[in-house]
Parts: structure tokens; C-alpha cells; sequence
């Protein structure tokens, strides 16, 4: 199912936009957004698809699910992201996920880089990119690591997820010509 409907392309786009701006309001994505958003998606798949179509938007879930849970097993993101990029590839599929992630990673550095620098503090960014860094690298346990970033929690500036995904994930639909 690699002919996506220019209707589906804009569904998910106005579903990613309405996740980033909750998420930006309240710091987190409802599962009543998220569930819906990929149950439909795998609905749609089936139906217009049938079992192909189901297969691959299940690889899409799939890929969607994996590009985001090692950062969440960790603590360093919540799960109505990684939900939310499950969605996206359950009615994107895996190819146009995989590129979509690349481009949501390359927008949320570049807005977290944003933020650090209007925060006008490098050098405690620095030393916590560091210490979190060598967190990982030693503890490498999730369950220990994530129970250290919910104590830290408090005392962060958090990043709302859904916003960079929506910007890297339209941007790269735009940038296929899939908007059009």
C-alpha cells in the first residue's frame, strides 16, 4: 500500500497538529487521541488494503513504536509519543515512518537547541547532557534509569514531543510532495 491517499496525508497531518498542540497545553498526548489514531489507521489499511494493506500498516505501527521506546524505557520520553508515532505509521507504513522519525529527531535537536540557548544557561546544559550521557552508558539498566529521570523531572525544562514530531513529520510530507 505505497499510494497513499492525499485525504490520508492530510488526516494525519491535522491529527499531528492537534497532538502537538495539546501536548504543548498539558505536557502529554491522550491516549483517547492516540488510540483512535492508530486504530484507525489500521482499520483504514484493512479495508482499503485488505490483508496486504493490514500488514503493512502493522509494520508501520511497528516501526513507529520502535524509533521512540528505547528513549521511553529510559524516562526520557512519555508514552503518548511513542503512541503517537505508532499511529503515524499505522497509516503512513514503515517506509514513510522510518523518514518521518529522521525527521523528527533532526526537529526536536534543533528546538531543543533552541531552548538552551534562550535559557542562557550552556554550561548547565552541557554538564547535564554529560551526566545523563554517562548515565546511560554506565547504569544501562531502563527501570534504573527511568526512576532517575522521573526524580529529575521537577527541576527540567521539558520538551513537549508531539511538536517536533508534527513539524519533522509534515515537513518531510511536504518535502515527498505528499501535501500536494
Amino acid at each position: 500500500m505505497t499510494d497513499i491517499p492525499s485525504a490520508v496525508v492530510w488526516l494525519v497531518t491535522i491529527v499531528l497538529i492537534e497532538a502537538a498542540i495539546i501536548d504543548g497545553r498539558q505536557l502529554r498526548v491522550p491516549n483517547w487521541l492516540t488510540f483512535h489514531f492508530a486504530a484507525a489507521g489500521l482499520a483504514y489499511a484493512a479495508w482499503a488494503g485488505g490483508r496486504e494493506g493490514l500488514v503493512w500498516s502493522l509494520q508501520g505501527a511497528g516501526v513507529g513504536l520502535l524509533t521512540l521506546m528505547p528513549l521511553y524505557a529510559i524516562g526520557g520520553m512519555g508514552a503518548g509519543d511513542v503512541k503517537l508515532m505508532a499511529g503515524l505509521g499505522a497509516w503512513m507504513g514503515p517506509a514513510i515512518t522510518v523518514g518521518a522519525f529522521a525527521a523528527t529527531a533532526v526537529a526536536g535537536g534543533v528546538i531543543a537547541l533552541g531552548m538552551i540557548v534562550m535559557s542562557g544557561n550552556l554550561a548547565k546544559h552541557w554538564t547535564t547532557f554529560q551526566m545523563l550521557g554517562n548515565e546511560i552508558l554506565v547504569i544501562r539498566d531502563p527501570s534504573t534509569l527511568s526512576a532517575r529521570a522521573a526524580e529529575r523531572k521537577p527541576t527540567m525544562t521539558l520538551l513537549p514531543y508531539a511538536i517536533p514530531i508534527a513539524i519533522g513529520s509534515i515537513s518531510y510530507f511536504a518535502w515527498l510532495g505528499l501535501l500536494s
